[in-house]
């Protein structure tokens, strides 16, 4: 049963109830005060506990899809195939080829996401789930791709189109964004009313190596996310969607370490996206027990974690010409004095704007209040449309 399933849920949570009434039952047996009752007592605490904790981390797990399988659980990631080692000069083809860097997948959950489109892709638009996978960090991440209803439409059909770089908080990934931030539903009730151009909204998680935290950082001798997120997505993406290839067709957004990413990735890599919507971010990326060393030892690990603090860019590095939106709040939000910082830093050719809520938390509750202000602004910064599809 895969680690997502229902019925695995089900079966522990009656394990749970079996061992808990097993435990009332049994406990007379164990009245005694030899070693025998106090290992008996101590025993069926012991499993009523595991089984107990066991099916509510399956339950939440289910409802929040901080793992997908079994193998990102126990860290062992699908890798890219070998197939793609012949794909040259960013080429790929359709999804379902050999070679091809998006390929459909299981729903990995989104067929239990409330309030998606349905009915003709042409008039409610579509969300996929797919992996995209990379060719020079050689690894598939699971994504959700939210198609407008305008990418279906004949009078469109040559048309490239802004695309939006979706990134979750740690641990997560596409449910989040889908369910509980509500980003494709919110960003096709704006499209619908005219508010927001149609984009191609790409939702993933900021993590290549699951359960590890990678922060979009590429490691010396690890995971290469960086990569991933800067050079193999754009072009996995460009070989298969009809979508802007200038950096003004290109935004990332994302909230707590999807937010992180979003600062980092526009400010190293300002000629892949040109802006980024960055809510309750953190403004450094640092070493934690789910990071692990993130930027190796010596001179060069110190340049490395310098080169990853946004505000040490900014006081020290020319400023890239890009766009960002920063949300934090006065109260509830440990990061509104790193905003405050992070906004008096920043000089032409940057530009940047900022949510500041008189109260807030770091929870999907604050982050769905600003994401409506966070694709409106979005909306101004991309350039619709794009170039047109030759040869169509």
């Amino acid at each position: 049963m895969g680690l997502t399933s229902r019925s695995l849920e089900y079966v522990m949570i009656a394990l749970a109830l079996a061992c808990a009434g097993l435990t009332l039952w049994l406990w007379p047996r164990f009245a005694g005060r030899g070693v025998r009752a106090w290992a008996g007592r101590l025993a069926a605490l012991a499993v009523t506990q595991c089984a107990i904790v066991a099916a509510l981390a399956l339950a939440v797990n289910s409802t929040f899809q901080f793992y997908g399988s079994w193998d990102e659980l126990l860290g062992e990631d699908d890798a890219a195939p070998a197939a793609l080692s012949h794909v040259q000069g960013g080429a790929a083809g359709p999804v379902g080829e050999s070679g091809g860097l998006v390929r459909p997948a299981p729903p990995q959950g989104l067929n239990t996401v409330h309030g998606l489109p349905s009915g003709p892709p042409a008039e409610a638009g579509k969300v996929e789930s797919v992996r995209i996978l990379g060719r020079r960090s050689q690894v598939a991440n699971p994504a959700y791709v939210y198609l407008p209803p305008q990418y279906f439409q004949r009078q469109y059909a040559r048309q490239r189109f802004p695309v939006i770089v979706a990134i979750s908080g740690y641990p997560g990934g596409s449910f989040l964004l889908a369910q509980h931030l509500r980003l494709p539903q919110t960003a096709g009730g704006l499209i619908r009313t005219g508010v927001l151009q149609p984009a191609v909204i790409v939702m993933v998680r900021p993590t290549i190596a699951p359960p590890r935290d990678t922060e979009c950082v590429d490691v010396p001798g690890g995971p290469q996310a960086e990569t991933y997120f800067a050079r193999d997505l754009p072009e996995a993406l460009r070989a298969h969607y009809r979508i802007g290839h200038d950096p003004s067709a290109w935004g990332v957004l994302g909230y707590s370490s999807g937010g992180t990413c979003a600062l980092q990735l526009t400010l190293r890599h300002p000629r892949v996206y040109g802006a980024a919507a960055a809510l309750s971010p953190d403004y450094r990326v640092v070493n934690d027990p789910t990071t692990g060393d993130l930027f190796g030892r010596g001179p060069a690990g110190e340049r490395r974690k310098r080169e990853h603090d946004v505000l040490w860019r900014l006081r020290h590095l020319p400023q890239p010409q890009v766009s960002v939106l920063v949300a934090s709040s006065r109260r509830g939000e440990p990061d509104y004095g790193a905003t405050r910082d992070f906004l008096a830093a920043v000089r032409p050719p940057m530009s940047a704007q900022s949510i500041i809520l008189d109260r807030g938390s770091h929870n999907f509750r604050t982050w769905r209040r600003e994401l409506p202000t966070a694709l409106r602004w979005m909306n101004g910064q991309l350039t619709f449309p794009q170039d047109v599809v030759h040869g169509r």
